[in-house]
């Protein structure tokens, strides 16, 4: 079986923990025309009252724009992969097994599955951490 391995930029911004905070910021970006893949919210426990958005992929000058006027802002302390393919039991543990045997240590990951495919996000401390993944995800019999 195939991966599709590819380095994505996930963007990050802090909402109010309200009704409605969420629909106003992908409202904004919506209107700039995304098409996003993936949306991760979660409250902040340190700070009551607010919560977290991830979201990728952004492209272009006018969603880029339209993110920061919603207080997105790339993720600079986050390097992520994209991961896509069939989905088979056990390819999760059989990447998660080429990382460790790596010496690579996840900083979070999400994944699903819908149909026959999946799709995964890897993230990594270090943009080294990343490369070195991504080649040994490649190498792995998937």
């Amino acid at each position: 079986m195939s991966v599709k391995v590819t380095r994505t930029e996930v963007w990050v911004a802090e909402i109010d923990d309200q009704p409605g905070g969420l629909a106003q910021c992908l409202d904004t970006l919506a209107g700039a025309g995304a098409n996003l893949e993936c949306v991760i919210g979660r409250r902040q426990p340190n700070k009551p009252g607010k919560g977290l958005i991830f979201v990728t992929p952004l492209q272009g000058r006018k969603m880029t724009a339209a993110a920061a006027r919603a207080g997105f802002r790339a993720t600079r302390r986050v390097a992520t992969l994209r991961l896509e393919g069939a989905d088979k039991a056990g390819v999760g543990a059989k990447v998660a097994r080429a990382i460790g045997a790596a010496g690579i240590n996840l900083r979070g990951v999400s994944g699903a599955t819908l149909g026959r495919r999946f799709v995964c996000y890897l993230g990594f401390d270090r943009r080294a951490d990343a490369t070195k993944a991504a080649a040994a995800i490649r190498r792995a019999r998937l």
